[in-house]
């Protein structure tokens, strides 16, 4: 018998057994933000993000499955340019999922294929579809930590290639600014 898992709606974490918690220092994520002087002055083991996963058994590149999780993104900017996820592709390029905003406030970048960019405001309560093939990547604009979950297929691996993106979202006269580079 499988033990339930609970989401705790207020603290927007995963509880019970059976979960998985990965987290994400800046000394990962070199040569993803644009101020690598700011990026060196910080202190390399401070957090960045964290998933929780639901372990249910499944590997990634299973068929037929689905994987669960809540990414927590912590504020925080290295110089101007706010923290965010690493960002990723699937390598099994037409896999979708879906991401929706339990805490804070956030951007989701969305790169299409044709280099098109779309940004959408993460919120409590917003729902973001993520085509295949289209590289996503989450930022935190605000003060508190940003809470996204998201479901996503078994199949759908990661690719994780930091030349995905050519935009950065940075602080400028206390707003979010997306900034092609």
């Amino acid at each position: 018998m499988n033990t339930p898992i609970f989401y705790d709606g207020s603290g927007a974490r995963l509880k019970g057994e059976n979960i998985i918690k990965k987290q994400t220092d800046l000394s990962s994520l070199k040569g993803i933000f644009q101020d690598n002087r700011s990026f060196i002055e910080m202190n390399p083991t401070e957090t960045v993000y964290e998933v929780e996963m639901h372990e249910n058994g499944l590997q990634e590149g299973d068929k037929g499955g689905l994987f669960f999780g809540i990414s927590h993104i912590f504020p925080g900017k290295v110089g101007s340019e706010y923290f965010m996820t690493r960002g990723h592709t699937h390598q099994n390029k037409d896999t979708g999922e879906y991401y929706w905003g339990l805490k804070g406030n956030g951007l989701l970048l969305l790169i299409y294929p044709n280099k098109k960019l779309v940004v959408e405001d993460v919120k409590p309560n917003s729902l973001h579809y993520i085509p295949g093939n289209v590289a996503h990547r989450l930022i935190n604009t605000g003060n508190e930590k940003l809470s996204v979950g998201a479901c996503w297929l078994t199949e759908s691996g990661h690719n994780y290639d930091k030349h995905l993106f050519n935009v950065k979202v940075i602080e400028e006269n206390g707003k979010a600014k997306v900034v092609l580079i």
